[in-house]
């Protein structure tokens, strides 16, 4: 098990308070892996704090209005890629189907591609399978950690040790789509609707969909990626 991939898992999940009372034990396991620098640690410690520490209901009420109320910033990674479109419906079914291959059945109401289940998926693999994985959604890792920086939430930091372990620098031109999509106010409610209102994910039979890999699944958020500088020692 990668420690830090499932306690970047849970820190991004619905906060909880069983995941607040989680947070000293996930904020070690953060702060002391040396795969992440010491700058991106420290990073991290002011999110690891805020969700240990703040109200239960003031946690829930910002994590729906960043995640679950801003399609831009939605934690289910083909939704950067596909939208609503059937071609997510089958994605996600072959997905689904390599997780069960593996041997992993998630017991939860997200859908496959939920980025914390595929983190937990992904710290049962060998890391540089893992990281292969990461690498190409790296670009969606930049835009989410870009958008989170404006509004100046600490969630921001979570998403840079992703790209981080990624071990990749992700393509400008790509974080550029993704950043030029307009954002929509989540006190908006007719304006939410109107953006969600589009076709409907269809699950089922795929003839196109077969049994790949991980990676594979994730080919239509790979993009071209170039490796990322080399870290000195901090």
């Amino acid at each position: 098990m990668d420690r830090t991939l499932k306690s970047l898992s849970l820190t991004l999940s619905y906060p909880t308070r069983a995941l607040q009372e989680a947070m000293p034990e996930i904020g070690g396991v953060l702060a002391s892996d040396t795969r992440l620098t010491a700058a991106t640690r420290r990073a991290l410690r002011p999110l690891v704090e805020d969700i240990a520490q703040s109200d239960i209901y003031d946690l829930e009420e910002r994590f729906v209005m960043l995640f679950d109320r801003s399609r831009t910033l939605s934690l289910n990674l083909f939704e950067h890629v596909h939208g609503e479109s059937r071609d997510r419906g089958g994605a996600m079914v072959s997905l689904m189907e390599t997780y069960r291959d593996a041997g992993f059945e998630p017991v939860t109401s997200e859908l496959p591609d939920h980025l914390p289940v595929l983190l937990e998926f992904l710290a049962t693999q060998p890391f540089a399978e893992a990281q292969d994985t990461l690498a190409d959604a790296a670009h969606i890792f930049q835009a989410l950690a870009k958008r989170l920086d404006r509004r100046e939430s600490p969630y921001a930091a979570a998403f840079a040790a992703l790209l981080q372990l990624s071990g990749r620098t992700a393509d400008i031109e790509a974080v550029r789509d993704l950043l030029n999509e307009p954002e929509t106010d989540p006190n908006d409610l007719e304006a939410l609707d109107a953006v969600w209102e589009e076709s409907e994910v269809v699950f089922g039979p795929d003839p196109n969909a077969g049994c790949p890999q991980v990676r594979e699944m994730l080919s239509r958020i790979d993009t071209p990626v170039t490796p990322a500088p080399h870290h000195a020692a901090e």
